[in-house]
Formats: C-alpha cells, sequence, structure tokens
C-alpha cells in the first residue's frame, strides 16, 4: 500500500488510533499511539517527533529529537490492541538534516538490501530464521549486594513428574527428548496453533510449528522465508505475537538462548540464499550441489563468523548456548550434513530454486535487522574476494582427534571475545556505508558497559557450591 491506500484503508476498517511502531539499537520492538486523525498523507513525509535520548543506544540529551516515518507498507490491524488499531513500523529520521538516522537498525538493514543491488551479484538476498523459544508457566528472578537467583516453572517440565498436582497425569517430556512426540506428552500444541493464527491474520507465513528438543515448553514456529527487511519486520512480529498470545493464556514466551540448565538451548539457525533477476544463484556442480558462488558466500561467513557473532549471538547468555563439546553449532566450517558444523548445506530437495546455506550459529536474542545484514555482507566480501571456504566437515565430530579438532576453528566463548572479534574485523562491514563506524564502536561500547561489565561483576550462585569452603 502506499500513503493514500493506507488511509482507504483504515476508513474501511474503522481505525480508531495508529500505533507506531520502530526497533531500538539492542533489538526491542519500541511504540507509541496516536489517535486516526492525526495520521495523514504527509504524515508518511514529515513523520512523527518523538525523545531520541530516552532510547537505548541513541541520542544524547542535548539532540534528543528524533522524528518516526511511517513505512505504508507495513500496515496492519494490530490483533491485541483493544480499541480498532493501525500497526505501522517506522524508520528513524534526524529532523534537522531529514537522513536516514545511521543507529536505526532498520536503516542498516535497507542499506544493506541497496548495497547489494549497487554490487551487482545479486538483487536479492532471502533469509528464514527458526527461531526456537521457551514457553513457561511461571519466572522468577532477582538480585542484589548479597544474593541473586532465578528459579523458571513449567507444567510440562521434567522435574514437575513427581509434584503433586491433584493429580499428576503424567506426560512430561524428559531432557533433550521434546522434539517431537504427539499430545499428550506435547501438551502445548492448540496454544502455538493459536500463535500461527494470528501470525497469519498480520500476513506472515509460515511452513510449520512443533515442540523442540528440550523439556517444560521448548517450541518453534517457522517463518517462510522473505528478503531482508521484510524478514526482519517479520521476526519482530513473531517474538510480539508469542509473547503475547502466551500472556493470554496465562503463559509467559522467552527467547532467551540459554534458560535451562541440562537440556538444548534455543537457537535460530538462519537459512539464506542470493537470487537475481528471478533466478537461483547458490545452485551448482559444487560440493553439495552448490554453486562456486555459494561456496565463495560461504567462505565469507566463516571468515568474519567471529565478528557476526557480536551481533547474532550478542547477550552473555549466548554463550551459555555455544559450548564445544556439545551439539552446539561452533564449529567454523561447512558440511552437507554435519549439524554441529556451523554452516549445514541442506540436502532436502534437489530443486534449484530451494537451495541454501543454513547459518546455524546464531540465537533468537538477536536484532534481526543487525544479524541478517552483518551475515549478508561477510556473505558479499566472499564473493567479492572469492574466499575458499576450505574442506568440508562431514566427519563425525566428536569421533575426531585432539589433532585433528585443533584445525577447526570456533566461535568465540563469550560475548566479550565476540566483541574483541568485532573491534578487530569490521571493516567489510562498512562497505556501502551499510555499517557505521559510529555504529560499531557504540554496539561494543554498549555492550561492555551494559552486559558484560554487570554480568562479569556479580558472582553466580554455583560458586558458592564450588567455593564457600575454600
Amino acid at each position: 500500500m502506499n500513503a493514500k491506500e493506507v488511509l482507504g484503508f483504515a476508513k474501511s476498517k474503522k481505525i480508531e488510533m495508529v500505533d507506531l511502531k520502530f526497533m531500538d539499537f539492542i533489538g526491542t520492538w519500541q511504540h507509541f499511539a496516536v489517535p486516526i486523525y492525526e495520521l495523514k498523507e504527509d504524515s508518511f513525509e514529515e513523520g512523527f517527533g518523538f525523545d531520541g535520548s530516552s532510547i537505548r543506544g541513541w541520542q544524547p540529551i542535548h539532540a534528543s529529537d528524533m522524528l518516526v516515518i511511517p513505512d505504508p507498507e507495513t500496515a496492519v490491524v494490530d490483533p491485541f490492541i483493544t480499541r480498532t488499531t493501525l500497526s505501522l513500523i517506522c524508520n528513524i529520521v534526524d529532523p534537522i538534516t531529514k537522513e536516514n538516522y545511521s543507529r536505526d537498525p532498520r536503516n542498516i538493514g535497507r542499506k544493506a538490501e541497496a548495497y547489494l543491488k549497487s554490487t551487482g551479484i545479486a538483487d536479492s538476498a532471502y533469509f528464514g530464521p527458526e527461531a526456537e523459544f521457551f514457553i513457561f508457566d511461571d519466572i522468577r528472578y532477582g538480585g542484589g549486594s548479597n544474593f541473586g537467583f532465578y528459579s523458571i516453572d513449567s507444567d510440562e517440565g521434567t522435574w514437575n513428574s513427581g509434584r503433586e498436582e491433584k493429580p499428576n497425569l503424567g506426560y512430561k517430556p524428559r531432557h533433550k527428548e521434546g522434539y517431537f512426540p504427539v499430545p499428550p506428552t506435547d501438551s502445548q500444541h492448540d496454544l502455538r496453533d493459536e500463535m500461527v493464527r494470528v501470525m497469519e491474520q498480520v500476513g506472515l507465513k509460515i511452513e510449520a510449528q512443533h515442540h523442540e528438543v528440550a523439556t517444560a515448553g521448548q517450541a518453534e514456529i517457522d517463518l517462510r522465508f522473505d528478503t531482508l527487511v521484510k524478514i526482519a519486520d517479520a521476526l519482530q512480529w513473531y517474538k510480539h505475537i508469542c509473547k503475547n498470545v502466551a500472556r493470554k493464556a496465562g503463559k509467559t514466551v522467552t527467547f532467551m538462548p540459554k534458560p535451562l540448565f541440562a537440556d538444548n538451548g534455543s537457537g535460530m539457525h538462519t537459512h539464506q540464499s542470493l537470487w537475481k533477476g528471478g533466478k537461483p544463484l547458490f545452485a551448482g556442480e559444487e560440493y553439495g550441489g552448490m554453486s562456486k558462488l555459494a561456496l565463495w558466500y560461504i567462505g565469507g561467513i566463516l571468515k568474519h563468523a567471529k565478528a557476526i557473532c557480536a551481533f547474532s549471538n550478542p547477550t552473555m547468555n549466548s554463550y551459555k548456548r555455544l559450548v564445544p563439546g556439545f551439539e552446539a553449532p561452533v564449529n567454523l566450517a561447512y558440511s552437507s550434513r554435519n549439524r554441529s558444523a556451523a554452516v549445514r548445506i541442506p540436502m532436502y530437495s534437489a530443486s534449484p530454486k530451494t537451495k541454501r546455506l543454513e547459518f546455524r550459529t546464531p540465537d533468537p536474542s538477536c536484532n534481526g535487522y543487525l544479524s541478517f545484514a552483518a551475515q549478508l555482507m561477510a556473505g558479499l566480501d566472499g564473493v567479492q574476494n572469492k574466499i575458499d571456504p576450505g574442506q568440508p566437515l562431514d566427519k563425525d565430530i566428536y569421533a575426531l582427534s585432539p589433532e585433528e579438532l585443533a584445525d577447526v576453528p570456533t566461535t568465540p566463548g563469550s560475548l566479550e571475545e565476540s566483541l574483541k572479534a568485532l573491534e578487530d574485523d569490521h571493516e567489510f562491514l562498512l562497505k556501502g556505508d551499510v555499517f557505521t563506524i559510529d555504529v560499531v564502536e557504540k554496539w561494543i561500547e554498549y555492550k561492555i558497559e551494559a552486559e558484560v561489565n554487570p554480568v562479569k561483576l556479580r558472582p553466580h550462585p554455583h560458586e558458592f557450591f564450588l567455593y564457600f569452603d575454600c
């Protein structure tokens, strides 16, 4: 829709309010609402003002005025607000210069798509994220100078197999056995179906929904692939819908990568491919049915993977999932079969249209615009410099000798390591002014000050178990 069509749509739906949504620097949707009579055709150019100094990682207080500019193509009726409300995703603009804001993640995604076209390599990059999440029945946490705790509960958590439930009817998935038995063991099929229904209501295309590996309500709903900015928009709706549908059902959803000890964490395997003139560019006669261009793209992903992790695995908790020696995709290699490799080539179909790579390292705590843009820029750098990805890792990783393992690089072991990798390796992100040096520096600064140091400074409960009697 264009601006005029949005106003007509709003009239036909008897819209009363307009909800203006935008992404903050770190990855959380923000919003404010205006009455429908405040939305005019020129609003899609002039925008609405807000205080940018109150958004994490954005403006200083002496330059706080910013504008949100609604994107008319994102117009949908909001499924959760009581008054009939039109939802619009917005871009951020400086009110003085009228330039797109460099720290607006959606702007970075838009610039990545423009840069792709400018290279002549391809005209479209498709992404398909598989975001996993947990559905819990209770979450409590807190901390102070002399205490710290968290407590999670789920009606289907295996730890509740002996709980007095008057009566306890059993069928609680054991650790690592949630993938994927039928109901009643899968107690949340209907809840996920309701999430899918609401996703379809706002225009998302869904490929599948199912229980995931862990106990206690780990779930996955697969978005159909789309171009970079559209799929990042869709990912925000996806998270928003999962959280709000669960809330209405008296449950809570988290996209935190590793909330449970001794069970699988939540990843976000990210499928991607390049197309030009309506034709797929990743299909060919090379390994796994891939083209040379696709292998170079993989080479770029692997070369820059440690820096990408600063955006694709951007939390301290992310690295409790990415632990060598387990099933986590920490090995910076590629394979058509080995799911412990960071890059997998799916082999489900021989059709050239389905040929793609799956970057398995990312997790759903990420800001989709930044994560997808960083992956695209790394892949394009691989194509431009014809980076050889090396030999595929088709061996059983657990059977490799220490000598063989020494030759397989791994993802960073902590957020601090990934930020150091980004500090050392970010030139590929600056091409086409997609990421600016200001964005890179502010990301590192914010993450160190707001996340790395606060977690490092606090004692962990298990340290008391290990060391109190030392």
